[in-house]
């Protein structure tokens, strides 16, 4: 039988190749996608992408969301209330374990366990390890789809924000710069991909300077292709 899981979803590229690869390899049960949402904002938290088009994702993907509802400005006390309180609900619905995209930062990693120790849960981490280059090939050849959706300008160029993931974009990334973005170099939103029902739709928005880092915001789209207004 396979074990239940939440996939901890912030809607960018690591998260959605965990997700691939726990599908692929087929030995646990998905049973949502577990994000956290700036509710000031009505926003996914540090990625900064509007709820209607992680909805637009998560259908796409043909899974439910697990909100954890954080104010703006939370502290890792407000943060932890919120989230330990969807983990226990998952728990007792049956939920058994977390699923992470985390590569290589061994502190988030202990950071998570210890989190996760406390409400009963373990963590997965079917990526960890993997070559950041190399993953990020794979990404591409898979035939996902991915922009940039937030960037800290203290480690990459502001102009980097709003462009597509591409052989291209690999090209222009200083040396320093995970490829992956691992080390909070920039954050991604996927809109297609081997997994994905049909792509989500938008339209590239304002470019603006948050909380000392660069923002593009996404604009979701009809079904005819139009602007909503939001």
């Amino acid at each position: 039988m396979k074990r239940p899981v939440f996939v901890s979803w912030s809607g960018g590229k690591d998260s959605c190749l965990a997700l691939y690869e726990v599908q692929r390899n087929g030995e646990l049960a998905v049973e949502a996608l577990l994000t956290t949402i700036t509710r000031d904002y009505d926003r996914v938290s540090m990625h900064g992408v509007r709820r209607a088009l992680l909805e637009q994702q998560a259908a796409s993907l043909g899974l439910p969301i697990r909100e954890v509802l954080i104010p703006k400005g939370a502290d890792n006390v407000a943060y932890e209330r919120a989230t330990g309180a969807v983990l226990d609900a998952g728990r007792d619905a049956g939920i058994e374990a977390v699923v992470f995209g985390d590569l290589f930062l061994a502190d988030i990693r202990t950071y998570r366990e210890k989190l996760l120790a406390r409400h009963g849960l373990e963590g997965l981490y079917p990526i960890w390890g993997r070559d950041t280059t190399a993953l990020i090939g794979d990404f591409l050849r898979l035939g996902f789809k991915a922009v940039v959706v937030c960037v800290d300008p203290a480690k990459l160029d502001p102009s980097f924000a709003g462009r597509i993931i591409d052989e291209a974009f690999l090209a222009d990334l200083p040396s320093t710069v995970d490829p992956c973005g691992e080390n909070g170099e920039f954050h991604t939103f996927v809109f297609d991909g081997p997994n994905f029902s049909a792509p989500v739709r938008f339209s590239i928005g304002e470019i603006v300077c948050r909380d000392s880092f660069w923002f593009c915001d996404l604009a979701p789209e009809s079904g005819d292709g139009r602007t909503k207004q939001c």
